[in-house]
């Protein structure tokens, strides 16, 4: 059958360069039993995930699952263009990416118009012409994505459900202030897939290395990258402080290097100015992969709560991030022998003091300034010599 338009094919997995080391397996979760085991005779799965970067890195365990319990079936991601420019030529769950139409609660960008109901519904006709046999939903509560999992026709649907929205053939509770990783792998085991793994991994290639060396030349100096940017303005810590945490590890002779995309520049350049010098700096010059690329080859990466704060987790490379109190409880690091949180309690704008979870005030200004810059600098320093002492660094 010919797969639908916006499909992207995906290559089988191959042996991916693993830098700096394979994360460790981490801890196991069991898992309580949920009623219905492996579905029968499915070849081909849709997943619905079609958020940011970095809800894709934490939905990882759980996709890997479903891959293990249906080692023959066919995994269809049901989401954007940016995650078929992550997976594209990388070993994952994924066997191929469908880019979902705009949908209102469903959608990653918010300056671009819904699809029509023409537009929506000639796309749905299209996956139900393709012939999924299972249809999970990993996108939230179900009020929106459930009834356009169901839209798809499959034979079995498996989601998360919120009280209100429409129930899948197989569903879970949906509650506030439940880790994302296990929401998910409690979906995924409703589908009888079992999974136990709780850090996320993500393969790094050869390609990906080679383009973030061509933007950031190799060197003997042990590399630290930071990255001021995050795609809601109240989840980036003040940029001046980031400067000054990083100042003092390029003062213990680390190599910084400040990144950010095509909008990040002003941030960039205002953790640039923390260092009374010359620092590197990279705005928007680094593909996706360039990115992975290099996040793999650091020693340590500072942040905020944002997708190349995921993607260093996930491909092994210690971080230091700050978070506020509403996504520690859903997307924060579920470990810390590698990993530092530092969490904003209240939560609330620089400018009116509204906390996160109150609503949108528009100011697009800092919810975690409330963190003493001297945390954020004992917590790096702290786990910089941790990294420094196991060898992980490249001195």
């Amino acid at each position: 059958m010919t797969p639908p338009a916006d499909a992207y094919a995906l290559p089988a997995p191959g042996k991916a360069v693993s830098v700096p080391e394979t994360p460790p397996a981490g801890p196991a979760l069991d898992l309580p039993a949920q009623p219905g085991g492996v579905v029968p005779g499915v070849r081909r799965i849709a997943v619905l995930r079609a958020n940011g970067i970095g809800d894709y890195v934490v939905s990882e365990p759980a996709l890997s699952a479903l891959r293990e319990a249906y080692p023959d079936a066919e995994i269809t991601l049901l989401g954007a263009a940016h995650h078929a420019a992550l997976l594209a030529d990388r070993p994952s769950p994924v066997d191929r990416v469908v880019r979902l139409p705009l949908v209102s609660g469903v959608r990653v960008k918010s300056d671009v118009p819904d699809a029509t109901p023409e537009e929506l519904e000639a796309w749905c006709a299209e996956q139900r012409a393709y012939g999924y046999d299972l249809a999970v939903q990993l996108h939230g509560g179900g009020g929106n994505s459930n009834p356009l999992l169901l839209r798809l026709g499959a034979r079995v649907s498996v989601g998360a459900t919120a009280p209100g929205a429409p129930r899948t053939d197989r569903w879970v509770p949906y509650t506030s202030f439940q880790h994302d990783t296990v929401r998910w792998l409690e979906v995924v085991a409703a589908a009888g897939a079992w999974g136990t793994r709780l850090e996320p991994r993500l393969a790094v290639t050869a390609a990906d290395v080679e383009a973030s060396a061509s933007v950031v030349p190799r060197d003997d100096h042990p590399l630290v990258v930071v990255h001021p940017g995050a795609t809601d303005a109240r989840r980036c810590y003040p940029e001046d402080r980031l400067g000054r945490v990083a100042r003092a590890l390029a003062d213990d002779d680390a190599r910084v290097v400040v990144v950010g995309g095509p909008g990040d520049a002003e941030r960039v350049a205002r953790v640039a100015e923390g260092f009374d010098g010359e620092v590197e700096t990279v705005v928007g010059g680094l593909t996706l992969g360039g990115l992975v690329g290099l996040l793999a080859r650091a020693d340590l990466m500072i942040g905020n709560d944002s997708g190349p704060r995921h993607l260093a987790g996930a491909v092994g490379t210690p971080t230091v991030g700050v978070f506020t109190y509403a996504n520690l409880a859903d997307v924060a690091p579920l470990t810390r022998t590698w990993h530092r949180v530092l969490v904003s309690w209240h939560g609330g704008c620089e400018v009116c003091g509204m906390r996160v979870l109150d609503g949108w005030c528009g100011h697009h200004a800092s919810a975690t300034h409330d963190v003493p810059e001297s945390d954020v600098l004992d917590a790096t320093r702290e786990l910089w010599a941790q990294v420094r002492e196991a060898g992980r660094a490249r001195a």
